[in-house]
Formats: structure tokens, sequence, C-alpha cells
């Protein structure tokens, strides 16, 4: 005959395999603070003076920044030392320096080309400086104004980048612009008597 299975409830227990009870912690413990938000730092630059914003000098731009002005200023350098800087004569300088004067008179630039033709320019002792002497403040004032086209003509026909024209008041100049032809050449000729020959050998009309 088969025994009767006993119950679990009544399975007895030993005092000692009895769990104990879980004392609950304080309410104040099981409390989960909010976490903290750590917010980033922001640093306010101000602009410049001219309105761009400036670059913090802690930032990624402000190092890719610093590296291209670093590149260009080195382009600038090295572009500069390309140019060409050739020698040149008073006489090579003074043509162009009549041929660029006529050509401002034809184009209707009366003031500039008679500046240049006040008096004949002289090529300093450097070999690039240009000087030329006018009579008064206000007439150096309108050419140091307009002498931009000329000096980069000079530069450009003379091969030397150096070329620079400085003028200088002189209230004793006498003007010695020539207002004929007959004049303008006897100027040209001065500068290059082979000018004479040529216009010889041509049968050319002044």
């Amino acid at each position: 005959m088969d025994a009767k299975p006993v119950p679990a409830a009544e399975v007895p227990v030993a005092s000692h395999e009895r769990p104990h009870g879980i004392t609950p912690l304080p309410a104040a413990q099981l409390e989960v603070e909010a976490p903290e938000v750590v917010k980033p730092v922001i640093v306010k630059v101000k602009d410049s003076d001219d309105g761009t914003p400036r670059v913090s000098a802690f930032s990624l731009a402000s190092i890719r920044q610093k590296r291209e002005l670093q590149e260009n200023h080195k382009a600038v350098i090295r572009q500069s030392e390309e140019l060409p800087k050739q020698a040149f004569s008073e006489t090579d300088m003074r043509l162009l320096w009549n041929k660029f004067a006529q050509r401002l008179s034809d184009g209707g630039q009366k003031i500039m080309a008679t500046y240049m033709q006040i008096n004949d320019p002289v090529l300093d002792a450097d070999g690039f400086t240009i000087r030329l002497e006018l009579p008064n403040a206000g007439s150096k004032f309108d050419f140091d104004s307009n002498k931009h086209e000329l000096v980069g003509y000079l530069r450009g026909k003379l091969h030397n980048h150096d070329v620079v024209v400085e003028v200088h008041v002189n209230e004793t100049t006498s003007s010695r612009h020539a207002f004929t032809p007959e004049e303008k050449y006897e100027k040209l000729k001065a500068i290059n008597p082979a000018l004479d020959m040529l216009r010889k050998m041509f049968d050319l009309d002044v």
C-alpha cells in the first residue's frame, strides 16, 4: 500500500533554516537625487573694432586661422622674393614716364599728365626710387592720390617691382611742361638723341 504525500505546509522546517526578516531601508536612503547637469562653459569673445568676431585662442578655429595666416605670410614673402628686380637706367625710365604721360593726356587726364611733365623725374642712387619735384603741396597731394597706375606701369615695363615714386615740394620749381608737339619732341629728343635719327630716317613729321 502506497504512503500518502505529506502537504508542503505540513513539512516541518528546522528553526535554524527559517529566513530572518528583512529590515526595510529608511525612505530617505531610497530617494534618488536628480542628476547634476554640467553646463558647458561658454567663453564670450567681444567683436573686434572692425566688427569681425574675434576667435578664442584655445579653439580649433583659432588654430586653423593661425596656420592659414602663417601660410599666407610665407606665400607673400615667397612671391615678393620671386618678383623681378631688374636694373634699369634713368633714360629708360624717362622714356616710359613720358610715354605714360602722353597716354594720360590722350585719355583726357590732362592734370596728371601736366604734373608728370612739370619737371624731369630723377632716378635715385638706390636704383629704384624715382623722385619728382612739384611746385606746391596741392599738386603733390593730387599726384600722390593718382600715381598708383603710373607706379604699376613702370614696375611692369621696367621689370622691377621695387620701383617707387616719391614727390618733393619745391616752391621755386618752374613749369617746364611741353605744350606744343615741337616742344614735346625736343623734350623726348633730349632724353634719347636716337629719336631724331629715326625721324630723319623715316622722314617723319613732328
